[in-house]
């Protein structure tokens, strides 16, 4: 029996992966099944369409960059499963507003004034709820697994959330509005109850006093893991990759919409076939290393991934020009001559991309102390945020000058080349600091 297959099975990790893969899953099915209804149903313009979606990404990042500090400092000094508890619950009224706003759209009532607005808030919301529960569900899991599974419950976090990004996508691409808005509350409520079985995962250090002031605290939390080689490239690599899935996410849309002639049922397609190669990599390098947490495979994966994507830019500048009137669906789309291998260059950039940055995750909870893990993460997510802003606001800057969103495609392969030459240095540093462990708040 693997370790994955033996982890699926116990207590000690179930829980967390089934309320982690539900809260992903109401994310994307929300995230998704607003985004659509606007890009299909309420604008007729690819520069309002891009300007949307990238809106729509900002404001669910923002909370990221904000408040991950304060997120970090509370898991590492409170009870982590009580936490998540209380963060599931104020899931439920969060998607309470946001199927109010899918529901008044649905119903053409104000959709400019009331929906639309009631909508982002629902999504920015959501995105404060994630920034919380982004820190606890990896640092959780060396407190509850032996040092040789950490590797192989991250892959399995990652996977699952990456399995609910493709069940919420697909969900958000092929159901009405109005039942959308009934899914998400739903899955809010159950994701509650099945937070309530998550072991208990008491503080690993004495309470400390909770910085409140949100800059301070995130320049000092910042600050203090960078000094750590690691734990610093680590970050810094991951985040080039987020920016890299930020400029790609706020692309599928209009890409498929304004470029290949196709309707939102091959959009959410698009986001599927993202998810499943992501779920693959990041199940597929635990076997690869056996265990072993390790950047050995990361400067390989993220150049195999700049190269699907340039595969993916060459065979998008030669799909035939459709026009808006007769827009394709996804059993039309897939007879398309080049449907096949477009759909497969995706499927290449999800699975070297999940390959590349599982391990390095895995590396932010297993080279500190076990006390600072939530931190540790938390800055990987305040760095992650502003590196996916900065993707998103290039990809709007982009747009507002009048590049295609073809050629933007470009911009993902060169952030991956950056991304080989910081994990092909942290495996030089990895293989000089081995099994040492950073305290990185002393």
């Amino acid at each position: 029996m693997t370790t994955n297959t033996t982890l699926i099975r116990q207590r000690r990790f179930f829980p967390l992966f089934v309320t982690q893969l539900l809260g992903a899953f109401n994310d994307n099915l929300y995230k998704n099944a607003m985004l659509l209804f606007v890009v299909y149903s309420v604008y007729n313009s690819e520069a309002k369409e891009a300007r949307f979606s990238a809106i729509a990404s900002g404001l669910f990042i923002l909370p990221f960059f904000l408040l991950s500090a304060l997120a970090g400092q509370l898991a590492d000094m409170r009870d982590k499963a009580r936490l998540i508890r209380i963060i599931k619950s104020c899931e439920v009224g969060i998607m309470l507003v946001g199927a109010t706003g899918l529901l008044l759209a649905w119903q053409r009532i104000s959709v400019e004034t009331v929906s639309i607005p009631l909508m982002l808030a629902a999504l920015l919301a959501m995105g404060i709820h994630s920034s919380f529960f982004g820190p606890i569900k990896y640092a959780i899991l060396p407190q509850h697994l032996q040092a040789d599974e950490v590797l192989a419950g991250t892959g399995l976090v990652e996977a699952g959330t990456y399995l609910a990004i493709l069940a919420g996508t697909i969900l958000a691409g092929f159901i009405p509005v109005q039942w959308a808005a009934l899914a998400v509350i739903v899955t809010a409520l159950a994701g509650l109850v099945a937070a309530q079985s998550v072991p208990a995962a008491p503080p690993m250090m004495a309470t400390q006093p909770i910085d409140l002031n949100i800059v301070r605290s995130s320049i000092t939390l910042v600050r203090m893991t960078a000094r750590h080689p690691r734990v610093f490239l680590s970050i810094v690599a991951i985040s080039v990759f987020w920016s890299v899935g930020a400029v790609l996410f706020i692309q599928f849309p209009p890409l498929a919409k304004n470029v290949l002639g196709a309707s939102k049922s091959v959009a959410s397609l698009f986001l599927v076939m993202f998810s499943i190669g992501v779920a693959i990599g990041s199940v597929s390098i635990n076997r690869l290393l056996n265990g072993k947490v390790s950047a050995r495979y990361a400067p390989l994966s993220v150049m195999v991934m700049a190269g699907f994507i340039l595969a993916f830019d060459v065979i998008c500048r030669l799909w035939p020009a459709r026009g808006r009137d007769h827009l394709l669906d996804a059993w039309t789309f897939l007879h398309q001559p080049l449907a096949i291998p477009l759909l497969a260059s995706l499927l290449g950039i999800a699975v070297a991309g999940g390959m590349f940055v599982v391990p390095l995750y895995a590396f932010l909870t297993t080279v500190v102390d076990k006390a600072e893990t939530s931190r540790t993460i938390a800055a990987n997510n305040i760095v992650n945020a502003g590196a996916m802003v900065i993707g998103s606001l290039l990809a709007v800057s982009l747009s507002a000058h009048g590049v295609a969103i073809v050629h933007q495609l470009l911009l993902g392969a060169v952030m991956c080349s950056v991304s080989a030459l910081v994990s092909w240095q942290l495996y030089r540093v990895e293989c000089t600091h081995q099994d040492e462990i950073e305290h990185t708040f002393d």
